[in-house]
């Protein structure tokens, strides 16, 4: 298979959750798109330095976790503040679930690094193992983080759902 042939394989099967994980780190869908570009650029540009002793998943996942890390920390001065944002902003024609859905994300941009790929990636049904893997912990410290991030995913909906 050719790098072109590879390239969109790759964009096709890991595309969509790695937008999720990027609107997991911004809370921002125009910004997610953005940062899946920017992803997968960098997976063009280095997909000959790949070693096989990886997962291409885990590899791309590691792309654009750091891609996102890097944006926030160059952005961190002027990045609205999620609590000023208001769903009221969204475009009429997105239902009550899409909402839901945006103010689940919009949450979990408020974690800390760590906690959002972490539940980015449940949320995207990877195997705990993978997700060890591209967040470089234990599984069972996993089980532990996971459980208390979905605590605080939780009390932080909660508090903007007004519930």
């Amino acid at each position: 298979m050719n790098q072109q042939d590879e390239f969109t394989r790759l964009y096709n099967e890991y595309g969509e959750g790695i937008k999720k994980l990027c609107l997991g780190y911004t809370g921002d869908a125009v910004l997610a798109q953005d940062l899946l570009q920017e992803t997968f650029i960098a997976v063009w540009n280095n997909m000959q330095q790949f070693r096989a002793d990886a997962k291409w998943s885990t590899w791309i996942y590691r792309i654009a976790v750091n891609t996102c890390l890097t944006h926030l920390r160059k952005k961190t001065a002027t990045m609205v503040d999620i609590e000023n944002t208001s769903l009221a902003m969204l475009p009429d024609e997105i239902n009550t679930k899409e909402q839901e859905v945006q103010l689940l994300y919009k949450c979990i941009s408020q974690l800390p690094e760590t906690e959002r790929v972490i539940i980015t990636l449940v949320l995207e049904d990877k195997p705990y193992e993978e997700i060890a893997s591209i967040t470089g912990i234990t599984e069972a410290n996993l089980r532990v983080k996971i459980h208390r991030i979905k605590k605080q995913l939780t009390q932080i909906y909660n508090s903007h759902a007004g519930l």
